[in-house]
């Protein structure tokens, strides 16, 4: 009898079903639901819709019994660092707040005040992004403190929704990381951290690993639904799920994972928090099994997701890949990181800006406009793997790239020329795939997460491309 599995998989701007199993060791999969996501404006806050979230999961799990594949187990991933606050009830407290909000400016200083950023990510190894939940939380204290006050639990998204499936909280320790709130030596929550910070302690669920099981669907969504199954523990952060589906080929490899954000970097087993590691604002984030992702966090797709709707899509990303190549020659160049592009009111206007600030050619046309995003970010990779061989002492001999962005072969060419190395771009699912593979190695069908990769390897398509 064939299993399936049942990946959830939820980023910032859509969210899909993807139903799996395995047949001769290869990774078989099809998409059953897709749904939409996106903040929105609340009482002038940018805030996430739980609710709909939570219908459309129940939909799509709907949709599994429509098809009579009905899954023997479930994992949610979403992206990092936002959260919940509940009610000795369970009740959301306040509003659901994203991370792209304002909210959160200034509190970089405030928390200064409380301790250095030199000794903050000596005990938690997290780079400083203005939007991790430790700066929210900062927020929340000297914006609402009652609502802390309130709090009975505090739980992480995935967990969030897994607690709406279940009603049983768990926090999952990849996801927690990336909030700058775990220590990698407890690898638990940081309780010192949270005391100097004047943070109840009780309102953090101590952390699980991905295969635990969460529980078991609510007898009135088992009415509704007409199915139960095991709800698991996945890495749900989805880069951690999308790292676990980097393929095994043998060689020394550094990642990205390109989607809404490019995250690049490799897979240790320690953590590197180190003041050169700090100053060059890499990461520990936490990975499969207790491994470490040391990474960069790169403004990613985004900002040509964004230049294509303010030209209300009527180019297709490869048109606009063909455009930027017809206009290569073009020699300006953003930091993409740069915060004028985290959430511009228009981003063709904060990369004109930009520009003209820099003393460069201010870009007018499509292609113009599309070739600076497409060669800073392959530039912004360029210096990245710098960064990394200097602090790792390693020479990797190539790069994988995972995620929606492997499906850019213009993209992947100018990384190849960036960086000087051998790129592989796919599996495009990756998401998705580290998902299902956690609960697949839960029950067994792989012996370990090498063997898992050798299956990615084989189960799905990866196009290489040489430096020019």
């Amino acid at each position: 009898m064939r299993n399936y599995y049942l990946a959830v998989d939820i980023g910032a701007s859509s969210g899909r079903h993807m139903l799996a199993w395995v047949e001769n060791g290869l990774i078989c999969m099809e998409e059953i639901h897709r749904f939409s996501n996106g903040m929105a404006k609340k009482d002038g806050h940018l805030c996430w819709d739980y609710e709909k979230l939570f219908g459309d999961i129940v939909e799509g799990l709907k949709k599994c019994k429509e098809l009579g594949k009905i899954p023997v187990s479930m994992g949610i991933d979403t992206w990092g660092v936002d959260y919940a606050l509940l009610d000795a009830e369970g009740k959301v407290l306040g509003r659901t707040y994203g991370y792209r909000d304002s909210r959160t400016n200034g509190m970089d200083e405030e928390l200064d005040k409380i301790i250095s950023p030199e000794d903050l990510y000596a005990r938690t190894g997290i780079q400083k992004q203005l939007y991790n939940s430790i700066y929210q939380l900062m927020a929340h204290k000297l914006q609402e403190p009652e609502l802390l006050e309130k709090a009975d639990k505090l739980l992480m998204v995935p967990d969030y929704l897994n607690y709406l499936l279940t009603g049983v909280a768990k926090s999952e320790y990849t996801e927690a990381t990336t909030a700058q709130l775990v220590n990698p030596e407890t690898k638990d929550w940081d309780y010192e951290l949270l005391k100097m910070m004047g943070i109840k302690t009780d309102i953090f669920v101590p952390l699980t690993t991905a295969g635990t099981k969460v529980g078991n669907l609510k007898p009135e969504l088992v009415a509704e639904i007409g199915f139960d199954l095991d709800v698991l523990q996945i890495a749900s952060h989805d880069t951690a799920s999308a790292v676990m589906a980097v393929p095994s080929m043998g060689k020394e490899t550094v990642y990205i994972s390109s989607g809404t954000w490019s995250l690049m970097g490799v897979e240790n087993m320690e953590a590197i928090c180190t003041e050169e590691s700090r100053k060059a604002n890499l990461t520990n984030e936490g990975g499969y099994a207790y491994r470490y992702r040391f990474l960069k966090n790169i403004m990613g797709l985004w900002m040509i997701q964004s230049v294509r709707h303010e030209y209300e899509d009527k180019y297709s990303f490869a048109e606009l890949c063909e455009q930027a190549e017809a206009v290569k020659e073009f020699p300006s160049r953003v930091d993409v990181n740069d915060n004028s592009f985290f959430a511009p009111e228009s981003m063709i206007d904060a990369i004109k800006a930009y520009c003209e600030k820099s003393g460069q050619a201010v870009p007018q046309t499509v292609g113009e406009v599309a070739t600076v995003v497409y060669q800073s970010l392959a530039d912004s990779y360029g210096q990245t793997i710098k960064e990394i061989e200097s602090i790792t002492g390693k020479d990797y001999e190539a790069i994988n790239i995972v995620g929606g962005g492997a499906n850019a072969d213009y993209l992947s060419q100018l990384t190849a020329n960036s960086t000087g190395k051998t790129v592989y771009a796919g599996p495009t699912e990756a998401t998705a795939i580290g998902n299902l593979v956690a609960q697949m190695l839960k029950a067994d069908e792989y012996e370990s997460l090498e063997a898992a990769r050798k299956g990615i390897f084989k189960s799905f398509a990866v196009k290489t491309f040489e430096p020019q």
